[in-house]
Order: C-alpha cells, then structure tokens, then sequence
C-alpha cells in the first residue's frame, strides 16, 4: 500500500511536505522539494520544519497543532492564500492521524485557485 501512496502524493502537482509530531520533515514530494529547492530542497528531510520558516509561520504552525491536539475531530485548518509569482492558492494544515485517531503528523497543503487546463478524453 505505501508504493500506492507514494504515487498519489508524488502526483500532486503542488508541494507536499509531510513531518511528524516533532515537527521533522519527513517525506517531500518532488513538486516540495524543486520549489523549496533554495531553501535546501530534498536536505530538509530529516530537519525541523522551523529551519525553513520564518517567527511568524512558527507561530502558526505550533497553533495549529496544538489545535490537533486538542480536537480529535479537526483535521484541516486554513492557514493562508498565497497570491504571488502568478500563483492563486489556499495553504491549509491537514492532520495526519493513525486508525485510533492519535495525532501522528501533518502535513501542507496547497489548493490552486487556477482552473487547469487538462486534455479531455470523449
């Protein structure tokens, strides 16, 4: 199953960025780890996700999951729209829990507000 779900996250063409509940980067999809690249790209698996973030994101990120923490039954938070270099997206938070409901990770996620262009099969 993980080969399954290694191919649905490396499919996504926007970044994903997984970590733990120490906040370690875990697992980046190439989309991640070419976008990050300037930031260290593919070697900040295995670091804190705090390396890469600024006071302020910090301060989100840890709002978050504590949130997660504290609501078994919430599993996204909004965070920000991000609207530069041609971009339209909404980054939200997404709780990555085991089958008991236990906070395992989480996770960024982004969601384009531009339409795609995709060929249509009839």
């Amino acid at each position: 199953m993980n080969e399954f779900l290694e191919a649905v996250v490396e499919a996504d063409d926007q970044p994903v960025v997984i970590c733990d509940t120490e906040h370690t980067i875990v697992y980046m999809n190439q989309t991640a780890i070419r976008r990050y690249e300037k930031r260290g790209g593919a070697q900040l698996i295995g670091r804190s996700i705090f390396d890469c973030h600024n006071a302020h994101s910090k301060e989100i990120i840890l709002s978050v999951f504590q949130q997660f923490q504290d609501n078994p039954g919430l599993n996204k938070v909004y965070t920000y729209t991000r609207r530069k270099d041609g971009e339209d997206r909404d980054v939200y938070i997404v709780a990555l829990r085991n089958k008991s409901g236990e906070l395992i990770g989480y996770y960024e996620k982004h969601e384009s507000r531009v339409h795609e262009t995709v060929a249509i099969i009839s």
